[in-house]
C-alpha cells in the first residue's frame, strides 16, 4: 500500500500570517501604515486572536513594530536597515558557501539547478512576483545545505525573510533581473566546479551589489 501525502492544515494564525506577510512584501499594505486588529479581523473574517497572534509573529520577522499608543504599523524602508542586513547576508552566506562547496553533491547541484529554472520562468510573468523570494530563497539553500549547519540556514531564511521587500524593489523597479540570472548562473557552474574562492567572491559581490542599488531606491522613496 502506497504511502498518501499527509495533509497539512493551517490554523487561522498561520493563514493570517501569510496574508498580511504577502501584503506588507508585495506593498498591498505600506510601510508606515497602521495595521487595526478589528478591521483586518473584519476583513479576513477571523477574530481578533488570530489577528493579534499573527501580528507579533510578524513583528519577530521583522515586518511589523509595535509602539506605544500607536499600535502595530508596517516597518519602515530604512537606508540604515538595507546596509545591516545586507552586510550580514553577505558575511554568513558566503561563510555557509565556503562550507558546503567541498561537499556538494551532484544531487544537490541538480536540485539548485531545477529551482533556477523554475525562477527564471518566474521572473517572466507579472502574476509570479509572489514565488520570487521563495524560489531563491530554495536556489540558495541547495547550495547552502551541504554545509551541514542548520542553526545557521535559518538565521539566513530570517535575514532573507526580512530582505523580500527590498529585494522586490530592486528587480521591480531597479531593473535587477538581468544581473541577477546572470550571477545566479554563473554561481552554479562555479560551485560545480568547486571554485570556491570566485564562488565566494561572486556571492558576496551580487548581495552588496543588491545593496547598493536598493539604498538608493530607498533614499530616493523616503526622501
Amino acid at each position: 500500500m502506497s504511502r498518501s501525502t499527509p495533509i497539512i492544515h493551517k490554523t487561522r494564525t498561520q493563514v493570517v500570517v501569510e496574508v498580511l506577510r504577502e501584503k506588507i512584501l508585495s506593498g498591498d499594505i505600506a510601510a508606515g501604515e497602521p495595521l487595526r486588529q478589528s478591521a483586518l479581523a473584519d476583513e479576513l473574517n477571523v477574530s481578533r486572536i488570530p489577528v493579534r497572534e499573527a501580528l507579533l509573529q510578524l513583528e519577530a520577522e521583522g515586518l511589523v513594530k509595535f509602539e506605544a499608543h500607536k499600535g502595530a504599523t508596517a516597518t519602515e524602508l530604512s537606508v540604515e536597515q538595507v546596509t545591516e542586513l545586507f552586510e550580514l547576508r553577505a558575511l554568513i552566506e558566503t561563510d555557509l558557501l565556503a562550507k558546503a562547496i567541498p561537499k556538494l553533491e551532484d544531487e544537490d547541484l541538480l536540485k539548485a539547478e531545477k529551482v533556477l529554472d523554475e525562477l527564471e520562468s518566474a521572473f517572466k510573468q507579472e502574476d509570479a512576483v509572489s514565488t520570487w523570494s521563495e524560489l531563491n530563497t530554495r536556489f540558495h539553500t541547495c547550495l547552502y545545505s551541504p554545509a551541514d549547519h542548520p542553526h545557521t540556514l535559518e538565521v539566513v531564511h530570517g535575514l532573507n525573510t526580512n530582505c523580500d521587500r527590498y529585494i522586490r524593489l530592486q528587480l521591480l523597479l531597479a531593473g535587477g533581473i538581468p544581473q541577477a540570472e546572470q550571477d545566479h548562473r554563473e554561481l552554479l557552474s562555479l560551485c560545480k566546479n568547486k571554485d570556491t574562492d570566485k564562488a565566494v567572491e561572486l556571492l558576496r559581490a551580487h548581495i552588496l551589489h543588491a545593496a547598493k542599488a536598493i539604498r538608493e531606491l530607498v533614499a530616493q522613496q523616503v526622501a
